[in-house]
């Protein structure tokens, strides 16, 4: 069974968040709370936690659209290849915030990421997500926490999360209701952003 950890987002403690990163580090998975939607996310550079996201999400590990959690906008020359100045201008607008910007992958990208051309990038207005990623020292890699409800797309009750994710992840982390909106995508690989899925984030920062 999980750890169900209480973290408040207006001061998140530092030693629950270490907790949370020990975990990370030893390839465990982690439902964290963001601006948006709960999300399921493990260390960037673990490659069997990877694996065990993929399989959850029911889909190969290369086919998986899963989106790097950044801390700022520090970390996007680590995985992402040089952008030009209005794109950066319009990161600076947005980030951070409740946006996954689709942006160019470069070489540094882990390698079962290699085939990938794009990767999605995310900077959550959230501080225990922010916290969480200071402390471990490089990206999450994340995907949405789905509700199989027909009526409800997304659970905002950590308590509930707990019930039905506590024997597949490792740690729970309640940091208040979530919301049930998801980010909005916006694609900046071309000359002009295309909007992938409107979400919370408006679109007057483009």
């Amino acid at each position: 069974m999980s750890q169900f950890l209480k973290i408040y987002n207006d001061n998140p403690n530092p030693k629950e968040i270490e907790k949370v990163v020990s975990v990370l580090r030893k390839g465990g998975l982690v439902i964290y709370p963001t601006d948006t939607v709960y999300g399921l996310g493990c260390d960037i550079t673990n490659s069997k936690a990877l694996e065990k996201i993929a399989k959850i999400k029911g889909v190969k590990l290369e086919k998986a659209n899963l989106s790097f959690i950044c801390n700022d906008l520090s970390h996007l020359s680590d995985y992402v290849r040089q952008i030009d100045t209005p794109t950066y201008k319009i990161l600076k607008r947005a980030l951070p915030g409740p946006y996954t910007f689709i942006l160019p992958g470069n070489n540094n990208l882990p390698k079962v990421f290699k085939k990938k051309v794009t990767v999605g990038i995310r900077v959550p207005d959230n501080n225990i997500a922010q916290a969480i990623v200071k402390e471990l020292g490089n990206p999450i890699v994340t995907t949405s926490i789905r509700d199989q409800d027909e009526l409800i797309e997304y659970t905002t009750d950590p308590e509930l999360i707990f019930e039905k994710w506590g024997k597949i992840v490792d740690v729970v982390i309640d940091g208040g209701y979530g919301d049930n909106l998801p980010s909005t995508i916006i694609d900046l690989t071309e000359n002009e952003p295309i909007v992938i899925r409107q979400g919370k984030g408006n679109l007057d920062i483009l």
